[in-house]
């Protein structure tokens, strides 16, 4: 049975990631969608919450199971027993990147191999921190995320929203205080 790792921070998982998966389904016989956290990014999901979500999204697939990892990708790779980490490429700045971690990845463990997919041209300009960007301003997002997916988003953006109206709310009495030359209100 041909195993592969797909590693990511998805947050959310998009349509681009599920066309990965989908097409890494008809290559390998068992995908791992691992979940990791990038120190790089701050994440709006746990790592509990993604994989949660890719369970929602992937639903009824075969050979398809969600997880996440701390530490190097190549030693969870292993600890799976398999030998292929699967990227999705969206642009040539993605596969610099990717190219660079493959051969890193190499150097660390050289029995196991990078293959790279290109996501379907609809897909190629989705990323989850615009999908973020966009959900937290109130943007439609349905295009670019499953509806298990928009739904988790909405009730996160909803959770986000009272203290900065609240906030919002505060700033105005502020204001208009300052304006009428008042006390302002205690916060």
């Amino acid at each position: 049975m041909s195993i592969a790792v797909y590693p990511g921070s998805f947050d959310p998982i998009t349509n681009g990631h599920l066309d990965v998966v989908r097409r890494g389904l008809r290559v390998f016989d068992h995908l791992v969608v691992a979940v990791s956290d990038n120190p790089g990014k701050h994440a709006l999901f746990t790592k509990e919450e993604r994989v949660e979500m890719i369970r929602e999204v992937t639903r009824g697939m075969k050979g398809i199971e969600a997880d996440w990892f701390d530490g190097l990708i190549v030693d969870y790779v292993r600890r799976r027993r398999a030998h292929v980490i699967l990227r999705g490429i969206r642009t040539v700045s993605d596969f610099e990147f990717e190219y660079q971690m493959a051969l890193t990845n190499r150097t660390f463990a050289p029995d196991v191999e990078t293959v790279f997919m290109m996501t379907h041209e609809e897909y190629a300009f989705v990323s989850s921190r615009l999908i973020k960007e966009a959900a937290s301003l109130g943007g439609d997002v349905s295009a670019f995320v499953p509806r298990e997916v928009e739904k988790w988003l909405k009730r996160k953006m909803t959770a986000a929203v009272p203290p900065k109206a609240e906030a919002l709310r505060h700033e105005t009495q502020m204001f208009e205080a300052l304006k009428e030359k008042k006390k302002p209100p205690k916060a």
